[in-house]
């Protein structure tokens, strides 16, 4: 069998090599040369399991199709499990292995523009971006976690990259190849939010002329991200904790349940332990949630990191900006590891690319960055009596109002308590155009009482 195999895979253009045990297998595999195995099952001294284990320990590990005459649902099972491909069992016509192998390359292939995709999107997986002790804790805990299919929660505050530690996590494991489907919790009423995540049949509400298939279910075995998950209206909590311990969705209007296979991670800024004290979060979902916990430091616990992220952000800015030249000053750097970011990584992108989009220079020196990070109040802007600004030489109204604004939302936010519903409520804005302003200012949006700062 395994002179025939090599004969019909070399006549299909394929390179082949073919051993005869498992440890011959094993030093093959030593050499990374191979991108797929084909083994039998049954080998004697050991088994295609042994062949496979290897396989999936090699760093750039293979894919690997397992053959037998012992077609056992427990055989398949257990070979799925340990990471085969697939499972073939004799007899089998040459058709049907061409096609097998056509598949695994091809499967193959994908995931390895998707690793040279996900170092280009991803560096901090590879150590290039998050070099920190706090950070490399945080990258081996993804790669640990990436494989299985465990419920994670991500936390920490806004703007440090949880959904980029959700998407390290769908990329780093066997699902990469499938959809990665980010939700907002917060984003969507109580009925339409169900609609959304459970599905709905034609009927249920009025505007449901279809059928449509939830996010859980339309994932398929990829990978659901539910962001701000704290946001979750009650009502809905209780109904996605059912859905999660029996991994079955009830579409809106349906008395059908429908099994699913995604994998769900769930993310918040918020402190769920005591959002549940304050009867706001339901203690079971929490618990069932918190299976496994990858924690984000916010950015001023990992200054180390701030110049490598700076200067990280400037290169992506100089090629979209076709200026290559572009680099910071030594005082630019020290300002900024010395800047405490309370919008954490997503305010210093956004500073990085305000500095360099409106430098003449390439050199970018302190002027370049805002007056809060020199330690400045800004000149522009003088207040006189009454409070209204004075408009003297070189102010401002387009930054006189942006500082104003951001103000504003630091004073309702404590005003409200961090509630966002309720600060919004106070400035008179809708939930979303209040969401986009935190995030144009950077700002963190579960700030409490006393917690926030005007610079």
């Amino acid at each position: 069998m395994r002179e025939y195999l090599e004969l019909l895979l070399q006549r299909e253009g394929y390179s082949v090599t073919s051993v005869a045990s498992v440890k011959a297998a094993c030093e093959v595999l030593a050499q990374d040369g191979v991108d797929l195995v084909i083994s039998d099952l049954k080998l004697g001294a050991g088994s295609g399991l042994d062949v496979l284990r290897a396989a999936r320990a090699r760093p750039a590990s293979p894919e690997v199709v397992l053959i037998t005459a012992y077609g056992t649902p427990a055989a398949a099972v257990e070979a799925m499990r340990e990471g085969a491909y697939d499972y073939i069992c004799k007899p089998f016509d040459n058709e049907e292995m061409r096609l097998l192998v056509q598949k695994a390359l091809e499967k193959r292939t994908l995931r390895q523009e998707n690793s040279g995709l996900r170092a280009r999107l991803f560096p901090g997986l590879d150590g290039a971006v998050g070099q920190s002790a706090r950070m490399q804790a945080v990258w081996a805990l993804v790669e640990k976690v990436a494989s299985g299919r465990s419920t994670v929660l991500v936390t920490g505050e806004s703007g440090t990259g949880k959904e980029l530690v959700a998407r390290a996590i769908h990329m780093r494991g066997s699902r990469a190849a499938r959809p990665f489907l980010p939700f907002n919790c917060a984003a969507l009423n109580e009925g339409t939010l169900e609609s959304e995540l459970f599905g709905h049949v034609k009927g249920a509400f009025t505007g449901a002329t279809t059928d449509r298939s939830g996010l859980l279910v339309a994932a398929g075995d990829g990978t659901v991200m539910l962001d701000e998950v704290g946001e979750m209206p009650l009502a809905t909590q209780v109904k996605l904790l059912r859905v999660l311990q029996e991994r079955k969705v009830k579409p809106v209007g349906s008395a059908a349940e429908i099994p699913f296979q995604a994998r769900v991670i769930a993310a918040t800024n918020r402190r769920l332990e005591a959002e549940v004290k304050a009867g706001r979060f339901r203690e079971d979902l929490f618990y069932r949630l918190n299976v496994i916990t990858v924690e984000l430091p916010p950015l001023r616990e990992r200054s180390g990191d701030v110049s490598l992220l700076a200067n990280y952000f400037l290169t992506r800015m100089s090629e979209e900006l076709g200026r290559p030249g572009l680099r910071f000053a030594s005082e630019t750097l020290g300002l900024l590891e010395r800047y405490p970011f309370p919008g954490n990584v997503r305010q210093l992108q956004n500073m990085v690319e305000r500095a360099a989009t409106l430098s003449d220079s390439d050199l970018l020196g302190p002027s370049s960055l805002p007056p809060a990070v020199r330690g400045e109040s800004d000149p522009a802007v003088r207040p006189v009596e009454g409070g209204e600004p004075g408009l003297g030489a070189g102010f401002n109204l387009e930054r006189y109002l942006d500082e104003s604004e951001r103000r504003y939302l630091v004073a309702a936010m404590k005003q409200a308590g961090g509630v966002k519903t309720r600060a919004a409520e106070l400035l008179g804005l809708s939930f979303r155009s209040f969401r986009y302003r935190l995030a144009k200012h950077g700002l963190t949006d579960d700030l409490e009482p006393g917690s926030a700062s005007d610079t």
